[in-house]
């Protein structure tokens, strides 16, 4: 895939995002059936479809330049989005080493590396960054190493340290996340930071999720997807700016909804991590606007049903309680049968 960049756009304020038609074919719509329901939902992390966001382990698109820098004025506000503790320093490393490899092996154009022994040459044409360092050495890069490559990768990333027989969320690079904190998360288990998911537990989704992840092997990742939805297409909606968006779920009309709604997907990626023996997990978020996922006629039919008919407490825990009567209102014209 060539990639092209859009001129930088906003995901606050004046609220600029938007996606080309090529975008909207792209976007990795959900949803395999008429109604929603919690699942495993795991799939192995292996190239297909050339062009789609699943062709490459990490995506990279027409918004990286709005989205690194959207990351880069989070954390002017608040450094501690991004957050290692000690323990974690090789699982940064690691993290380090394969985004890297992988960025400049499936993104020639715009990403470069190379390596003599510990010398390592990396070249962002991007975004400009032209650094020599030596791996290993914290001191010989601008900033601590996961911070260093995420503040350059789009999406969120959480480093797992697994313990106890459980998973530990103990670092992390996390600036557009859907209603989650991760200052708020760090050092907790699996179950602990998904404990306020409703119906999941008694289902034992997250019973089979840990046992997965626990015996997950080296170079055999799995990616699964998730969503939500979030008024304007706003990236950083974590509990700590929830005064600056928390209101807008009130305007919501059944005539805005289009304008305002946006389907908000996360592309989520779970990897052993080589030396380290940590599990990255990437969180790499999509936005959509309604009325630009409705020029897609047979998705907008989908949701109308799965937002009508999904249950009560999946709805209340996704914040769409709100404005889900208008939402439903809207997209009803797009559903041959209701």
């Amino acid at each position: 895939m060539s990639l092209t960049f859009t001129p930088k756009q906003t995901f606050r304020d004046d609220f600029t995002f938007r996606n080309s038609p090529a975008a909207i074919a792209r976007f990795p719509f959900p949803f395999p059936e008429d109604q929603y329901l919690y699942s495993v939902n795991l799939e192995p992390a292996v190239p297909r479809d050339p062009g789609s966001v699943f062709e490459h382990l990490f995506d990279v698109d027409e918004h990286y330049l709005s989205e690194m820098a959207e990351r880069a004025q989070v954390l002017e506000r608040d450094p501690q989005r991004c957050l290692v503790m000690p323990h974690m320093a090789q699982a940064t490393w690691d993290t380090l080493e394969l985004l890297m490899t992988r960025l400049a092996q499936d993104y020639p154009t715009v990403f470069r590396l190379s390596r003599q022994g510990a010398a390592w040459h990396w070249q962002n044409l991007a975004l400009g960054i032209d650094q020599h360092f030596t791996f290993g050495e914290p001191e010989s890069l601008p900033c601590e190493p996961l911070e260093y490559i995420t503040r350059q990768v789009q999406g969120d990333f959480a480093l797992l340290d697994q313990r106890d027989n459980d998973l530990f969320m103990d670092a992390g690079m996390v600036t557009c996340p859907a209603d989650w904190s991760l200052r708020f998360d760090a050092g907790m288990s699996f179950k602990q930071w998904h404990s306020p998911v409703p119906m999941a537990h008694q289902l034992g989704v997250f019973d089979r999720a840990l046992k997965y992840l626990l015996n997950l092997q080296v170079a055999q990742p799995v990616r699964r997807l998730n969503w939500t939805l979030t008024i304007n297409p706003r990236l950083d909606t974590s509990p700590e700016t929830f005064h600056e968006w928390g209101s807008e779920r009130g305007t919501v009309t059944a005539s805005n909804a289009g304008e305002r709604v946006h389907l908000r997907v996360e592309l989520q990626l779970m990897l052993r991590l080589a030396r380290s023996n940590a599990v990255l997990f990437g969180i790499r978020t999509y936005l959509i606007r309604l009325d630009e996922l409705a020029t897609q006629r047979a998705w907008a039919q989908r949701l109308h049903r799965v937002i009508r008919d999904l249950p009560d407490p999946i709805a209340d825990y996704k914040g769409i309680t709100r404005y889900r009567q208008a939402l439903i209102e809207w997209l009803r014209p797009f559903d041959c049968s209701a």
